[in-house]
């Protein structure tokens, strides 16, 4: 197979996996309009403040989701992939296709079901990025395998070990977390030291969750996943002690 028809398979494919994930995200932002506040009172409190509504998060994260959806199935149509998958040429078990499908959807129900509610946003946020980053950067199955490893057992023991909401504020399960996310940084920075993307990916890791929580939080004023999470806890100490009343006065 020359490499046109394995851009029109690998094309057909993310057809199908485009619509899977617009499904998807649409659906998790069905049920985040039940968190929605707008205009609901709670305890005598009004929730008019757009802001405020916890359900800013999850409509942000799935929005993202369904708009990485509709650009996946604009390049797949663009490319001809829209039409050899309703061929069913493109439609065929392929083991390397499987595993990658596969693996991020493990990443996703992990980080969303069980690291959102429970974990410190920045050390799930963080753990994401890294896993995905190091997992399908060049496509090795191995990796795709490990990444999707690495989220499910933080997740799994927050799971376990934190299931009922009254237990979510607990940092045990941060720690574990917060280790896991070290471990397979400092795993991908040994194996390879020379690697730019390597290099770059604990700065992105860090840098993009830290901003993302603070703007939620400081910015907007909104509620922000798990408010006392090992690290925001600090963050958000920080801030209001020692850093607002400096230009507060």
């Amino acid at each position: 197979m020359d490499s046109s028809e394995d851009k029109a398979v690998l094309r057909a494919r993310d057809f199908w996996t485009s619509i899977g994930l617009f499904i998807l995200s649409a659906f998790f932002i069905w049920r985040t309009t039940f968190v929605w506040q707008f205009g609901a009172e709670r305890a005598g409190v009004s929730g008019s403040n757009w802001y405020d509504s916890a359900a800013l998060v999850p409509f942000g994260i799935f929005g993202l989701m369904l708009l990485l959806s509709l650009v996946l199935f604009g390049v797949s149509v663009r490319d001809g992939g829209a039409a050899r998958a309703l061929s069913a040429a493109g439609v065929g078990w392929n083991a390397a296709e499987a595993v990658r499908f596969g693996t991020i959807a493990i990443i996703l129900f992990f980080y969303i079901a069980s690291l959102v509610p429970r974990v410190d946003f920045i050390i799930a946020s963080g753990l994401l990025i890294t896993a995905l980053i190091y997992g399908y950067h060049g496509g090795h199955r191995s990796r795709m395998w490990t990444a999707a490893g690495v989220v499910a057992l933080p997740g799994l023991y927050a799971m376990i070990v934190h299931l009922p909401q009254k237990d979510w504020g607990a940092h045990d399960d941060d720690v574990v977390a917060l280790l896991v996310w070290i471990g397979l940084t400092v795993w991908m920075l040994w194996r390879d030291p020379h690697d730019r993307i390597a290099r770059i990916t604990p700065v992105l890791a860090t840098v993009v969750p830290f901003l993302l929580v603070c703007a939620m939080a400081f910015g907007f004023r909104q509620n922000v996943p798990n408010r006392g999470g090992l690290l925001f806890a600090q963050i958000e100490y920080n801030y209001y002690v020692n850093l607002k009343p400096l230009w507060s006065g």
